[in-house]
C-alpha cells in the first residue's frame, strides 16, 4: 500500500470512528498528544485527543450500516509528513477538517486537526 493510500485509510478510520462513536478507532487514528482546534458555538475549542473522544461519545452515533459523508479534497504527502483537507458530517453538522499526519513507527497518525464548522 502506498503512503497516500495509508494516509487516506487513517482518514477513513477517523471519519467512521467519529460517525459511529468508536473510541478504539479514534484512538488508533489520532496520536495520544494530538490537538483538535476550531470554533465551536462561537468560541475557540482546543481539545486533547481524549477530550475530543469524550465529546464524540456524548453524541448520538450514526445508525449501523449507514455510510458517513466524507469528501477528501486534497492529500499532500512529503516523506513522513502529510496534510489532508476533508469535509465530513457529524451529528447533523458539516465540517471541513485540515488534518496533519505523521508517519510514526511505520503507521500514519493524525497529530493535529484544525476544523471549520459550516453554518
Amino acid at each position: 500500500m502506498s503512503d497516500r493510500q495509508s494516509v487516506e485509510q487513517t482518514v477513513h478510520l477517523y471519519v467512521e470512528g467519529m460517525a459511529f462513536a468508536n473510541a478504539a478507532a479514534l484512538k488508533k487514528a489520532f496520536h495520544p498528544q494530538s490537538s483538535i482546534i476550531g470554533y465551536y458555538q462561537n468560541a475557540v475549542e482546543w481539545l486533547t485527543r481524549d477530550e475530543f473522544i469524550t465529546a464524540i461519545l456524548a453524541e448520538e452515533p450514526a445508525p449501523p450500516g449507514t455510510q458517513p459523508f466524507m469528501d477528501i479534497q486534497s492529500v499532500d504527502v512529503e516523506g513522513e509528513a502529510a496534510s489532508v483537507k476533508v469535509t465530513d458530517d457529524f451529528a447533523g453538522m458539516r465540517f471541513t477538517d485540515y488534518l496533519s499526519l505523521l508517519k510514526i513507527d511505520g503507521r500514519w497518525v493524525i497529530v493535529s486537526k484544525l476544523y471549520h464548522l459550516h453554518t
